[in-house]
């Protein structure tokens, strides 16, 4: 199974870019993944938060495969706790052709990317920023491989 993660917006912060790198590359060890940034919609001052979020859903559907099963990062969508998530994705190592993971702009996700998603996964009650959800996910995704495969990075 391919997974990937799409970002609209690049990671601005570098401490966090540095900890992305880390969990991209160990990630690849146990799967192949790709991380698809999505540029940023430029002169947003002229548009609506609506606007906004409809022209990044555009830029991402057209990322997307009709086959594909997609995962919006979404403060509604189902909390796991790690070993939880592993299972999940076990189960859809199994089942899915090509895993697409989605953390949208600092508005959300338009209708239509709504409406396309398969599942939505909370990482947790709180908010965090855009770019901190980055690091925070590629590491839930590095751990849950390690479970997987019953390497030591977890401990209960």
């Amino acid at each position: 199974m391919k997974t990937l993660l799409i970002l609209v917006g690049r990671t601005v912060n570098k401490h966090f870019c540095a900890g992305i790198d880390d969990y991209n590359e160990r990630i690849g060890h146990y799967m192949p993944f790709e991380i698809k940034v999505i540029p940023d919609i430029k002169n947003t001052r002229n548009i609506t938060e609506e606007q906004q979020k409809q022209a990044e859903g555009e830029l991402i559907l057209k990322q997307i495969q009709p086959t594909d099963t997609v995962v919006l990062l979404d403060e509604h969508g189902h909390e796991y706790r790690s070993t939880e998530f592993s299972k999940w994705l076990e189960q859809k190592r199994n089942t899915a052709r090509r895993l697409v993971f989605i953390i949208g702009g600092a508005y959300g996700f338009s209708n239509d990317i709504y409406n396309r998603a398969n599942e939505k996964i909370s990482l947790s009650k709180m908010t965090f920023s855009h770019q901190m959800v980055r690091l925070i996910f590629t590491e839930q995704l590095y751990r849950a491989c390690t479970i997987i495969k019953g390497e030591p990075y977890h401990h209960e």
